[in-house]
């Protein structure tokens, strides 16, 4: 390969958080997963050479800003093998310039871990890689000893490229599904077109997710316009809700059994003040996506208004439940009543059609249109209690609808943010999903259009002591998900997968594959490029 010059060294960057408190706590994980790499390397012949160096007065060795990260780039030459090396939450744009003109190999990388949300950063730092026509390979392990791995390294190492198999990948136009579920998704997307939509966007680019911006010209093909909002905006209209209204909020959720661990101490405890704090959002929420005749919203939160209030994930939960405490306009008119107002967590557009979509397509199929993103956060083979199959980890910070928990606001509570991404708290609408059927899928950009992947799956139940295991390996605060993806398995899955964000809708009993059918004719039909990915029955039910 040419652009491996006989020095045998490959240079390596980590991205990290903006947030300093984050790069610190989780800078030993990157120096574990950096030492174990290197070894693995080592063994192949090579050696890395870190382009950037340990800053004791940060104490932590992550590049944390797009400028430092142009500096960066700029003492790498431009031919060298590279990797990206990741086992902490990244911010894209800190390495995403540099990227885009290396001219060298590049592999994305990450250890095979829940504690750190490193395997979410790659898999972000992907899709935009993807979104920006940038060549890539990608590759992950335990504890780089593995075949997978290192078979990877050395092909990669060979010929510059890791090739994956993705056999269970099957473009929607080389199929043909049956003409009444052809004919139900295509009207519906007409009519969706026709009618037109609005996506309420409270600030762009949520931790630097250059993948999650979806660019107006691709979007207005779908028939959806993006309302840009401020989240100062909605700061000053929390400023305009009076307590008695957010105390009846939350004496409504305290009524259906929902529960919250309070504690006195404002840093690190969730608070009953924070509490009717996100009350005052969540009314503030729906009161301006009224006013702007909004169909769908997205709140940012990390950037600007982290530094003004509580966190947004409590709200964002209850938006997406049809069922949700009912909010009146300041002269008494009911707002969205009996209707979800679907939430695209961390502003993140593509989940945003998504949400939209999905919401009003499964009202028409007769079922429940609830649904949300997560994080593919982690998983692990399981066997026992009649199950024997790779278990995912699928986590969001608070997006997920009381719908989607056996037993709803009763089954639900709240926890605060963790204060090291989250210092004025703020909490979460935590529990774990009921078991059934569902179809997961993920719209993104790719050859400068619109793409989509789909698929079926199922959450299932895991033993309590296995649930708790998993919660305790991640974000116990967070809301979590036992997912079971059918035919695809976990390295497919993340070789294929454009983004850090997965979208989930439970459906009917065996109706799973028909409304996987129909949603991809809609799509379709949208101007999307559509994917099936794994055990998708094309025809009949």
């Amino acid at each position: 390969m040419d652009t491996i010059d006989n020095k045998k060294e490959i240079w390596l960057v980590a991205s990290g958080d903006l947030r300093l408190a984050a790069n610190r706590l989780c800078w030993q994980a990157q120096e574990t997963m950096e030492a174990q790499l290197a070894t693995a390397i080592a063994r192949q012949g090579w050696h890395i050479r870190r382009a950037h160096h340990y800053d004791s007065v940060k104490q932590h060795g992550f590049i944390d800003s797009q400028r430092m990260g142009i500096e960066v780039f700029k003492r790498i030459p431009p031919n060298a093998p590279l990797i990206v090396a990741e086992a902490v939450w990244q911010y894209t744009h800190h390495v995403l310039a540099g990227l885009t003109t290396h001219q060298g190999p590049i592999l994305t990388l990450a250890n095979w871990s829940g504690q750190w949300p490193g395997l979410v950063g790659m898999l972000n730092l992907n899709g935009s890689l993807t979104k920006a026509n940038v060549a890539y390979s990608t590759l992950w392990s335990v504890d780089f000893t593995d075949d997978f791995f290192s078979n990877g390294l050395k092909e990669w190492l060979e010929k510059g490229v890791v090739r994956h198999d993705l056999r269970h990948v099957t473009p929607f136009d080389l199929v043909k599904i049956p003409a009444a579920d052809e004919d139900t998704g295509r009207s519906f997307a007409r009519r969706l077109r026709t009618e037109k939509a609005i996506m309420g966007v409270f600030d762009e680019g949520c931790m630097g997710m250059y993948n999650a911006i979806v660019p107006d010209e691709l979007l207005h093909s779908t028939g959806i316009f993006k309302e840009r909002l401020s989240q100062s905006a909605l700061y000053a209209r929390m400023r305009t809700v009076s307590d008695t209204e957010a105390e009846t909020v939350l004496q409504w959720l305290l009524d259906k059994g929902m529960t919250f661990k309070w504690g006195e101490d404002e840093e690190t405890d969730l608070t009953r003040r924070q509490t009717l704090e996100q009350c005052k959002m969540y009314i503030a929420a729906v009161r301006m996506a009224a006013d702007f005749g909004c169909n769908t919203i997205g709140i940012q939160y990390q950037q600007g208004l982290k530094d003004l209030t509580v966190a947004s994930d409590l709200v964002e939960g209850l938006l997406n439940n049809q069922e949700r405490p009912p909010v009146f306009s300041e002269s008494g008119e009911e707002l969205f009543a009996g209707e979800a107002i679907p939430h695209f967590n961390e502003v993140d557009e593509c989940a945003g059609i998504d949400a939209l979509v999905t919401y009003r397509l499964w009202k028409e199929l007769g079922m429940s249109g609830e649904n949300t993103l997560h994080d593919i956060r982690w998983g692990e083979h399981y066997s026992g209690n009649g199950i024997d199959d790779f278990v995912w980890v699928f986590l969001i910070s608070g997006a997920v609808p009381a719908s989607h928990f056996e037993g709803g606001y009763a089954a639900a509570s709240s926890w605060r943010q963790s204060p090291m991404y989250f210092r004025l708290g703020g909490g979460t609408l935590r529990g774990v999903s009921k078991p059934g059927p569902i179809v997961w899928s993920r719209i993104y950009v790719k050859d400068g259009r619109l793409q989509a992947d789909l698929g079926v799956g199922k959450a299932i139940s895991l033993p309590e002591q296995e649930t708790q295991r998993r919660w305790q390996a991640t974000s116990p605060e967070w809301p979590i998900m036992h997912a079971v993806l059918h035919g695809v398995d976990r390295d497919q899955l993340m070789a294929r997968h454009a983004a850090n964000h997965i979208h989930v809708v439970y459906v009917t009993d065996e109706q799973a594959h028909r409304a996987c059918r129909v949603k991809a004719a809609a799509l379709d039909e949208l101007g999307i490029e559509v994917h099936f990915c794994g055990d998708v029955a094309i025809s009949g039910q």
